[in-house]
C-alpha cells in the first residue's frame, strides 16, 4: 500500500514506523473473515483493513473524525488479523499509532474521558484490592451490570516455602491478587512440585498494558520502565531463568518491552533482556510434563479450552496447553466452531463497549457449551472472569486445575 506523509510525520519515528508497516498491507480483505467487530457490525471500517485506511488518511494529512475515534476505539486489539494476514502486516503496532494520533487531535466528551481515567489509574491502583474485597462482601446486592464484574472471593490456599536451585520471577500483575489470588499461588506450587522456586519482585507493578490501551502511553512507558528497574537485579545476578507470565495479556506486553523503549537510550537494553527472557506459563510445560508424570489424577470429563487471543494471536503460541495436559491425562477440547475468536473481554473493552463485549460472549459461550464439558479453562485474568460472568459452569485458569490434579 503505497503512502505519502504529510509532512508532519515525516520524521518521526511514529510516522516512518506507520509507513513500514503501511507498506505490507496489499488489501486483500483475509482479515475482515477473521475480525470479530467485522462479523458484529458488518461494516468495512469496523474491520482491520477499514481501520488501516483511516489511520492512512490521518498519515496523509486528513484531519480525523469523532467517528474515525469511534471505529479505531471498537477494536479489541485481538490481533486476530495478524495471525490471518499473509503479508505480516503488523497491525497491533499500527492501531496503537493510530489511536495515538486521533486522541492528540479528537478531544473526548467529560464522560469517556473520567470513565478511561478511572479505568487506567484504578485497575492498577493500591486501592483495588479493598475495592474489591469490599464488592465482594455485599456482591448479593450490587447491581446486575455491576455483580458481574466481581467475582465470587476465593481463598488463594498456601504458598510454597521449599527453595530450589532453579528459579523464575513471576509478575503478580495489578488485578489478579485481588480478582483471583488462587492463580498466582497455584503456580507457585505447581512450579514447586517439579523443582522450580517462584520468585516475586514487590516493586513490580502492573505490566503497562491497560493504561498503553486506553492511550496514556507516556504512563504506560514509565510503569514498563518501574517493572525493569525492579526485576534487574535479579537478572544481573544470574539468580533467575525466566520471568513467568501467568495471564496472557501481561505477557503479550512484556515481550514487547524491547519494542515499545527501543528508542530509550536509558532502557533499550535491559528492557530488550526482559522480552528476551519472558515465557508464558505455559512455555514452560514441557518440563512440567517431564516432573510430574505420573503424579497428577485429572478429572473426568471433557474440559473446555478457551485460548486468549494475546496467547494464541498475540504470542503466536497454540496447540501447547492441549499437548501437554494431554500428556498429563487432561482432556482438554476447543470448541468445534470459531476458537480462534475474542470473547470480548479484552481488557478494559467489557466495560467501554459493554454490548458488543456481551455479544462476543455468548457467541463464545454457546460454541464452548457445545462440547458439554465440566469446566471452562483459559490462561487470562480478563477472559476468565469474562466468561464466567455468563455461564453457571466454572471457568478456572488451566494450572488451577493442574494444581488440584497435584493434589489428589
Amino acid at each position: 500500500m503505497q503512502t505519502q506523509l504529510a509532512p508532519e510525520f515525516q520524521d518521526t519515528p511514529e510516522g516512518q514506523e506507520a509507513e513500514a508497516i503501511l507498506r505490507k498491507c496489499v488489501h486483500c480483505g483475509f482479515c475482515t473473515a477473521t475480525c470479530p467487530t467485522y462479523q458484529l457490525y458488518g461494516d468495512e471500517l469496523d474491520g482491520p483493513r477499514g481501520r488501516i485506511y483511516l489511520i492512512k488518511q490521518v498519515l496523509e494529512g486528513q484531519a480525523p473524525t469523532r467517528s474515525t475515534q469511534l471505529h479505531l476505539d471498537r477494536c479489541l486489539t485481538c490481533r486476530n488479523c495478524e495471525t490471518t494476514c499473509p503479508s505480516g502486516v503488523d497491525y497491533g503496532h499500527l492501531v496503537d499509532i493510530g489511536r495515538k494520533l486521533v486522541d492528540e487531535r479528537v478531544p473526548r466528551g467529560a464522560g469517556s474521558r473520567a470513565l478511561r481515567w478511572a479505568l487506567k489509574e484504578g485497575l492498577p491502583s493500591p486501592l483495588f484490592a479493598p475495592a474489591m474485597k469490599l464488592g465482594q462482601a455485599v456482591r448479593g446486592a450490587l447491581p446486575k451490570g455491576l455483580r458481574s464484574k466481581v467475582p465470587e472471593a476465593v481463598p488463594a490456599g498456601r504458598w510454597p516455602t521449599r527453595e530450589h536451585a532453579r528459579k523464575v520471577l513471576m509478575l503478580a500483575g495489578c488485578v489478579q491478587p485481588a480478582m483471583a489470588p488462587n492463580i498466582n499461588a497455584a503456580t507457585a506450587r505447581v512450579l514447586d512440585a517439579a523443582g522450580i522456586q517462584t520468585l516475586v519482585a514487590p516493586a513490580a507493578g502492573c505490566c503497562g498494558a491497560l493504561k498503553f490501551h486506553l492511550n496514556d502511553q507516556d504512563g504506560a512507558l514509565d510503569q514498563m520502565r518501574a517493572n525493569v528497574d525492579a526485576w534487574w537485579p535479579f537478572i544481573a545476578r544470574g539468580e533467575v531463568e525466566a520471568l513467568v507470565m501467568n495471564a496472557s495479556g501481561c505477557g503479550v506486553t512484556v515481550k514487547e518491552y524491547g519494542h515499545l523503549l527501543r528508542h530509550d537510550a536509558a532502557y533499550a537494553d535491559r528492557a530488550a533482556r526482559v522480552s528476551e527472557l519472558t515465557r508464558d506459563l505455559s512455555e514452560l510445560l514441557p518440563t512440567l510434563v517431564e516432573a510430574l508424570r505420573g503424579r497428577t489424577r485429572p478429572p473426568e470429563g471433557v474440559l473446555a479450552w478457551h485460548p486468549p487471543c494475546t496467547l494464541q494471536h498475540g504470542q503466536k503460541l497454540r496447540g501447547g496447553v492441549e499437548q501437554y495436559l494431554g500428556e498429563l491425562g487432561f482432556t482438554l477440547r476447543l470448541a468445534p466452531q470459531e476458537s480462534h475468536l475474542c470473547c470480548g473481554s479484552a481488557g478494559t473493552y467489557s466495560v467501554l463497549h459493554p454490548e458488543a463485549a456481551g455479544a462476543l460472549r455468548e457467541r463464545k459461550l454457546e460454541n464452548l457449551q457445545a462440547l458439554s464439558p465440566q469446566a471452562i479453562v483459559s490462561a487470562n485474568i480478563g477472559c476468565i472472569t469474562h466468561l464466567q460472568a455468563g455461564t453457571a459452569l466454572p471457568v478456572r485458569h488451566w494450572v488451577e486445575v493442574l494444581d488440584v490434579a497435584l493434589a489428589a
